[in-house]
């Protein structure tokens, strides 16, 4: 009941596939067929992820962790306890889990093309979000160096595909932003395939971090690419960004949009994705996102 709380509570904190020729670290479980409706309100207001403690006994405790946090390989779903779920998330560490820091990190190239990609079969992890999401800026935070990442104050900077080398063992890569609004029909078709090549032709992948702005309410586009992602069994984590923001007026806290964002979603998945906070200005959720790259890593190359 503890460990149900913790996880419930976190919501509730105003500051803050084709198979692979290696195995993956996870794959998602799909629910139900997608859509392109994906902005409709659930049924069920009060979906298993949220509801009250008080509503189950401590002997499903094996059930609640399947069904809400992010159980990795070699951990027993009856056997996970508070102090192994990341605060700010619902990730359980386990076995896998190792060296996380950043000691070095090299830009490599960019690639107008997946199949321009480099080719050493290095682990990779690929960052992706909306345009203005502050990709940019998490990619910065994480290897703590100032403009590895160029940062701009117009969105949809980056255009190419851009390889990191870390620690001369695994790539970050930084892919372009979706859904800028500027940006002529003909660019976004052109992004798509650009993008989805990269996704469904590169072995190396380890996973896709989904950066999410926990500072507005869930987008369409943003729920339409996590969908596309789901369908097609890419390992995917949701990496809910900006969450030290609270606009003024009346719009949500950060933390309520993510509820909202993960009541939609939770809709087409039998196991909730991977989700964690973060902040680049704060360093919320930097070390743990880390952490849990390197058990997903450490699994996928072994």
């Amino acid at each position: 009941m503890q460990l149900r709380n913790r996880i419930i509570s976190t919501l509730h904190c105003t500051s803050l596939f084709s198979p692979p020729t290696k195995p993956r670290p996870f794959t998602l479980s799909l629910k139900i067929h997608f859509s392109s409706q994906t902005t409709h309100k659930p049924q069920n207001p009060n979906p298993e992820p949220y509801v009250s403690a008080s509503k189950h006994s401590t002997s499903d405790t094996s059930g609640f962790a399947r069904s809400v946090l992010f159980v990795p390989p070699g951990v027993d779903p009856e056997q996970v306890t508070e102090e192994m779920v990341l605060p700010a998330s619902n990730i359980v560490i386990g076995p896998y889990a190792g060296h996380a820091q950043i000691k070095e990190v090299e830009f490599v190239k960019s690639s107008g093309r997946a199949k321009d990609c480099p080719r050493d079969a290095r682990p990779e992890f690929a960052i992706l979000g909306r345009s203005n999401v502050g990709k940019s800026s998490l990619i910065n935070a994480l290897v703590r160096k100032k403009e590895v990442a160029l940062t701009s104050k117009r969105p949809g900077k980056t255009q190419l595909i851009n390889h990191f080398l870390v620690n001369r063992s695994w790539y970050i890569v930084d892919l372009p932003g979706y859904g800028f609004a500027k940006a002529s029909d003909a660019a976004r078709m052109d992004w798509s395939a650009f993008t989805k090549g990269y996704f469904l032709n590169r072995d190396s992948l380890v996973a896709v971090l989904l950066l999410i702005d926990a500072s507005v309410p869930p987008q369409k586009i943003d729920l339409d690419c996590a969908n596309w992602i789901g369908r097609n069994n890419i390992p995917m984590t949701f990496v809910f960004t900006k969450c030290d923001k609270v606009k003024g007026g009346k719009g949500k806290r950060p933390d309520e949009n993510i509820r909202d964002f993960q009541e939609l979603i939770i809709q087409n998945y039998r196991e909730h994705p991977p989700w964690i906070m973060t902040s680049s200005v704060t360093g919320l959720g930097r070390d743990n996102l880390l952490l849990h790259m390197s058990q997903l890593r450490n699994y996928w190359d072994q």
